[in-house]
């Protein structure tokens, strides 16, 4: 009788609410098995928690991270050491970050418009430090309280007589000490914050909480304005390794990580992240760096020997009467050992019957271009063509100048191409190419043209190779029914590891000795409150006959840079020497007015050539014996070894003068005496390699390279770098056909890589 009561007739709408709630039910069941371990390294990001569709779209904006695997793969670039706390008493204005525990004794509002801003006095009853903020005021002081304790992370800076910390992290203890309202007392003094303590966990919580090492990842300036700092990304990765709950996956064979004794990559992704000891974080690295690398070499190699089996190279076996003509009648002078070990080095490679691939360095001025003659007329003797191919018009008429002052009399015709050659005589360099009666092109991109074919195209050499894209160099194939031999040149001295990497598929031949006769440039330092000391030098060397170059960084005068600039130094230079000749040469200039100027310096016309860097792969001036660069300081080390390059090529000592503002930071006197100290080309890249890593050097941009590596350096990583590449030539020699069952999952891997946004083609 009473069970009747709880009978109650169901409408349809009502059935329709329980089907809906029961529904509603499930999805809440379903989404709680999501969040607790159902992320997948593919899922877009957006469906992470705390992510949303908007801050997915910035952050695939900002960082490409657009899955959760990008994400788990967006490692830390620095880890803060948490565990240290330190006195107020002890800290000065020279530490980097400091962790100190106290109480805020109040606030002020200071200064006006801009310049306003909102200072904390901080004490832990040891002294008294300010926290300041410059934005966000008006929020600060209601966030925080007055004699509460608080655990305060941050950079300390003098500023009129005392230290602050500007825009500090603040936290909440998690385990807050009995503080009553009077400033902290000695014994909390002696609990919480002895300088050094490790508190085990450390008191705060939030992202990563728990951690000695707290990560910090890099975000934009668009990011921070909407929220997402490191501290948030800090948060999302914590969460994400939270949902990620299973084991992920092997991403090296098994006999890898067994030879080099590697943590797993489970292990090692979750360490790079949240160490949780300091020898966990090198484990973690070591094992990630590594496998970056090992990747990226195995792709060379497996790429290199692909096209070694893919293609024939045209055989060159004969060294004949046109080389052995030039050796011993035309020869201007003897070959430097280094210049012969690389001739044979060539020859060898164009008799052997595959396709040559290799890179040629020699520093600036060590005979690169006769060996590019001299293997020119082996592929000549053996009835091929050669062409050169250089970034510049200007460089490519000195090419052609220089060869056929070489050649003499020789029956070899050289013939240039360039945007500059038309008409009628543009149809007879082209028909020459065709029917095989010009020996040797000379050229610039013009060379690449559509309409451009030959008749016999053996041997394709390319001048400061790093100032043509892959994709340029590549077309040179298209000229020839089978590829021709390809020498690549470069009078920047690459690194070895870096030439590993950029150049790894490539044979690496260096003339490392410079012709006799040259003597080395002497490079001094002078600050540019002594300009007329400086101008008393220049003028000695005037007067002995010689030329002088002076390299601005900019062409007119900047608001935002305090920098010498060409217009008004080629004023002054004009006004301090009124009875030269004073030519100026830039990038905004047209190139006929460009070429005019040059071409008058190279001609001694006048004396002296005022120029931005556009100088640094220009004409040979023998006679010019000075390079003066005002702002040195605003050049990288490759660049002012490449200036510097520009003067030295006679038989005359010759002088670089490196002209800087008095106040330089250390790493730039650092550099400034590297070149004082060095002029060796090799030397002077390993160090830049070392200062600003390989993102920043000239010639790396363009490859994509310096950019897809998320984890190792290239400055900091050749021993694991050898240790990669020693790995994956043994993988590629011993398994050419990739069909070894051993080798499964390192094929699979490079072929998911392969499929990824790594710029690959540019690596090879």
């Amino acid at each position: 009788m009473h069970s009747a009561h709880l009978i109650v007739p169901l409408t349809s709408s009502k059935v329709l609410s329980l089907v809906n709630t029961q529904i509603y039910l499930v999805f809440i069941s379903l989404n709680r098995t999501f969040v607790a371990g159902m992320l997948r390294l593919d899922q877009d990001i957006k469906y992470l928690q705390g992510v949303g569709p908007q801050r997915a779209d910035l952050l695939g904006r900002e960082l490409s991270i657009k899955t959760v695997g990008d994400l788990l793969t967006y490692y830390p670039y620095k880890y803060i050491d948490r565990t240290r706390f330190y006195r107020i008493c002890d800290i000065n204005g020279t530490m980097p970050y400091v962790q100190i525990v106290g109480e805020i004794l109040g606030f002020d509002d200071m200064g006006e418009g801009r310049k306003k801003r909102l200072v904390a006095h901080f004490s832990d009853g040891t002294g008294v430090i300010d926290l300041v903020w410059f934005q966000g005021i008006k929020y600060i002081a209601k966030q925080y309280d007055l004699h509460r304790p608080y655990v305060v992370f941050g950079r300390p800076q003098p500023f009129k007589g005392r230290l602050n910390i500007a825009h500090p992290e603040i936290e909440v203890p998690s385990t807050p000490p009995e503080w009553g309202r009077t400033p902290v007392t000695e014994g909390i003094q002696q609990a919480l914050f002895d300088e050094g303590t490790a508190l085990n966990p450390p008191p705060f919580g939030g992202d990563g909480g728990g951690y000695a090492f707290r990560p910090h990842y890099h975000t934009t300036e668009k990011m921070k304005k909407r929220g997402l700092n490191s501290s948030v990304v800090a948060k999302l990765t914590a969460k994400m390794l939270e949902m990620l709950d299973e084991t992920l996956p092997e991403t090296l064979p098994a006999f890898l990580v067994s030879r080099y004794h590697f943590i797993s990559r489970d292990e090692a992704l979750r360490e790079i992240h949240f160490p949780t000891t300091a020898d966990n974080l090198r484990k973690a690295q070591a094992r990630l760096k590594f496998e970056e690398l090992f990747y990226v070499q195995l792709n060379i190699l497996r790429y290199a020997k692909d096209r070694a089996r893919k293609y024939r190279g045209l055989l060159c076996p004969h060294v004949g009467k046109t080389f052995n003509d030039f050796y011993y009648h035309h020869l201007p002078f003897t070959l430097t050992e280094a210049q012969k070990r690389v001739i044979r080095e060539i020859r060898a490679d164009m008799g052997s019957g595959r396709q040559m691939n290799r890179l040629l360095q020699g520093d600036v001025g060590s005979g690169k271009t006769l060996v590019a003659l001299m293997c020119a007329l082996i592929a000549i003797d053996n009835g091929y063509q050669a062409c050169i191919m250089a970034p510049t018009e200007i460089l490519a008429e000195q090419h052609v100048e220089t060869l056929r002052h070489l050649l003499g009399d020789m029956p070899v015709r050289v013939e240039l191409l360039t945007g500059a050659v038309k008409g009628k005589r543009r149809r007879e360099v082209l028909d020459g190419f065709v029917t095989g009666t010009v020996h040797i092109a000379v050229g610039t991109h013009a060379l690449i043209e559509n309409n451009v074919q030959f008749a016999h195209l053996g041997l394709a050499i390319i001048d400061e190779q790093h100032r043509f894209g892959v994709a340029q160099r590549a077309r040179l194939w298209t000229k020839s029914l089978n590829p021709p031999h390809v020498l690549v040149m470069t009078a920047t001295p690459i690194p070895r590891t870096l030439a590993m990497t950029l150049y790894g598929d490539l044979d690496v031949s260096v003339i490392d000795q410079l012709p006799p006769g040259r003597k080395p440039i002497q490079t001094l330092h002078q600050f540019d409150s002594h300009r007329q000391t400086l101008y008393t030098g220049m003028r000695r060397q005037l007067e002995l006959g010689r030329q002088i170059y002076i390299v601005y960084p900019l062409i007119k005068e900047s608001e935002k840079m305090d920098l010498k600039n060409l217009e008004d130094g080629f004023e002054q230079i004009r006004k301090a020497f009124p009875d030269k000749q004073v030519s100026k040469v830039h990038g905004k200039m047209k190139s006929a007015e460009k070429d005019a100027e040059m071409q008058r310096f190279a001609s001694g016309a006048t004396q002296i050539l005022v120029a931005t860097t556009v100088i640094e792969v220009g004409v040979n001036v023998p006679n010019a014996s000075v390079m003066v660069i005002e702002n040195a300081e605003r050049f990288g080390l490759s660049q002012l070894h490449q200036l510097r390059g520009r003067v030295g090529r006679g038989a005359d000592q010759s002088y670089c003068i490196l002209v800087t503002k008095q106040q330089l930071s250390d790493d730039t006197r650092r550099r400034i005496q590297i070149m004082v100290d060095s002029t060796d080309g090799f030397e002077i890249a390993e160090q830049d390699l070392r200062l600003r890593g390989p993102g920043d050097l000239e010639g790396t941009q363009q490859s994509g390279m310096a950019f897809d590596l998320k984890i190792a350096n290239l400055a900091k990583d050749g021993i694991i770098l050898q240790m990669a590449r020693d790995a994956a030539q043994q993988v590629v020699e011993a398994d050419p056909e990739e069909n070894n069952p051993a080798n499964a999952l390192l094929w699979q891997r490079l072929r998911e890589l392969r499929k990824t946004n790594i710029n690959w083609g540019s690596i090879s």
